[in-house]
C-alpha cells in the first residue's frame, strides 16, 4: 500500500525534490514519509531523489523499500560517501522543470513554497535558503555556526562570492542552472558552494531568502575530517574561477 496519494509514476513533473544521503538509517525513514505528506499541500507535481553515497549501514536498503511504497521516490546510488557527487547526480538525473537542494535533516517545504513562488514569478533563476542572512535564525550548535561564517569568509576573498551563504538549501530553473552544473570542478562538500559561485559569476538572477534552522542529529560526517579536502578544492577553485587555470 501506497503511504502518499495516488498519482501516474513520473507523469508531468514540475518539482524534482535531490536529497544526497549518506548512514541516514536512524532518519531516513520517518523524514521521507514526513515530506512526502507535507508535499501534497503544494500546487506542484513532484518527486524525491534520495541520492545515497556509500553508505555502511541500512541506509540504501531503506531507501530503496521507501521507492517501492510511496509514489514518485526514486533512489540514486554512488559507490562511495561523496556528497558533491550524490547532489550533482539527483540534479542531472531530475525530471522537474525545478530543482530543489535539500538536506534530509532539514526538509523545509516553507523554503519550497516561497522558492517555488520566486521562481515561478521571474523573480530568480536560483533562490538559496541562507543560514547567515541578517533574518534568518541558525539554532546549530555553535561550531557549526562558527565553521559557516569561516567557509563564506573564505569563499568571499578568495574566489569573490558576494552572497551570504552557498551550502544548504537551493532552488533553481533546471534549464538555467544545468549549463552551470557541467562547469562545475570540484565534488564533495565543495560543490554546492561551487555551484552557487559560477551561477552567481555567469549571470544567473541569484535571491537570497533567511532560514529558520535548527540541528536534528550530528553531522553523518565529522566536521574536522572534512577540513583537509575543504582546503584542497578551495585551493582548487581558486586556480580555476580567480586566475582562470584549466581544471
Amino acid at each position: 500500500m501506497k503511504d502518499a496519494v495516488e498519482t501516474e509514476p513520473h507523469a508531468g513533473i514540475d518539482v524534482t525534490i535531490v536529497i544526497p544521503v549518506y548512514n541516514e538509517e536512524g532518519l531516513l525513514a520517518t523524514a521521507v514519509r514526513d515530506l512526502a505528506g507535507q508535499l501534497e499541500s503544494l500546487e506542484a507535481v513532484t518527486e524525491i531523489v534520495l541520492s545515497e553515497n556509500g553508505s555502511k549501514d541500512r541506509t540504501l536498503d531503506i531507501a530503496e523499500k521507501l521507492a517501492e511504497r510511496i509514489n514518485n521516490v526514486r533512489v540514486l546510488h554512488t559507490g562511495r560517501p561523496n556528497y558533491g557527487r550524490a547532489m550533482r547526480r539527483g540534479i542531472e538525473d531530475a525530471r522537474g522543470s525545478i530543482c530543489i537542494c535539500d538536506e534530509i535533516d532539514i526538509c523545509d517545504v516553507d523554503f519550497y513554497r516561497r522558492a517555488i513562488d520566486l521562481l515561478s514569478s521571474g523573480k530568480a533563476e536560483m533562490v538559496v535558503g541562507s543560514k547567515r542572512h541578517p533574518d534568518a535564525r541558525d539554532r546549530r550548535p555553535l561550531l557549526r555556526r562558527m565553521a559557516t561564517r569561516v567557509i563564506n569568509l573564505i569563499l568571499r576573498f578568495a574566489l569573490g562570492f558576494k552572497g551570504t551563504d552557498t551550502h544548504g538549501l537551493k532552488a533553481f530553473k533546471l534549464e538555467a542552472v544545468l549549463p552551470v552544473v557541467e562547469k562545475c570542478v570540484v565534488e564533495k562538500d565543495l560543490f554546492a558552494s561551487e555551484l552557487v559561485i559560477r551561477a552567481e559569476r555567469e549571470g544567473v538572477r541569484v535571491v537570497e531568502v533567511p532560514l529558520d534552522i535548527a540541528e536534528k542529529r550530528p553531522p553523518s560526517i565529522n566536521l574536522f575530517k572534512r577540513v583537509p579536502n575543504v582546503l584542497r578544492n578551495l585551493w582548487r577553485l581558486f586556480l580555476v574561477i580567480r586566475l582562470g587555470r584549466k581544471p
